[in-house]
């Protein structure tokens, strides 16, 4: 029994002096929702990343004239043999040697393997050796930028060498007539002698690759 002189103590309520714990159950909610966002924060700037690229390609491809977009698509689909809508190696080869570009073949190689994809297996239970190919709008992207960063000389010159039949060096009366009748165009001799008396500078009956420079580029 407790003394008159010392009072009971007052009980110490263990249970709820000590204040209540931490939750620590929400730690792995808030870190399962910080790596959700930032996996969402990754995906929508990818997202932004692949739309702002096809914009800049679509501007790019509006800065060609109609032909040379039907140009870009022809030489595809001349060269794409199996119709797949993809090309391989040789096919590129070719089709961008029609469009001007000679390129060597490190430099081929080097466009299917940046743009291009490979090959799936014809039959899964056959062994297949996967080659690079090149879809059509990864040819055409391709071919829009090595076009528009084309000197306009080189272009020009392109259209000289049509003309310039047996590569001579110059563009005479014979090589007007033989490009007007393929044309289509019914140029009487006379005129077709006074474009070349206009442009002949140097007066030798012939229009050479400077002077055909200067007609379209003035």
């Amino acid at each position: 029994m407790a003394s008159a002189a010392h009072p009971a103590f007052p009980a110490r309520g263990y249970g709820t002096s000590l204040g209540k714990l931490p939750d620590r159950s929400m730690g792995p909610a808030f870190g399962a929702s910080s790596s959700q966002q930032q996996r969402e924060t990754q995906r929508l700037e990818r997202e932004r990343e692949r739309l702002e690229k096809e914009r800049l390609e679509r501007e790019e491809q509006n800065q060609l004239s109609e032909e040379q977009r039907e140009e870009i698509k022809e030489a595809f689909m001349l060269f794409d043999l199996d119709k797949d809508q993809k090309i391989d190696y040789h096919e590129l080869k070719v089709a961008m040697k029609a469009l001007g570009f000679d390129l060597p073949k490190a430099e081929i190689l080097s466009i299917l393997q940046t743009h291009g994809s490979p090959s799936e297996p014809p039959n899964p239970n056959v062994p297949h050796h996967p080659r690079l190919l090149l879809p059509f709008a990864q040819f055409q992207m391709v071919m829009t930028q090595r076009i528009l960063a084309r000197d306009p000389r080189d272009e020009i010159l392109r259209a000289f060498e049509l003309f310039d039949e047996g590569g001579k060096g110059k563009i005479n009366l014979n090589d007007l007539r033989r490009v007007a009748r393929e044309l289509g165009e019914g140029l009487e001799e006379e005129e077709l002698a006074a474009m070349i008396d206009e442009f002949d500078l140097d007066g030798d009956g012939a229009i050479n690759r400077e002077e055909f420079l200067g007609i379209c580029l003035q």
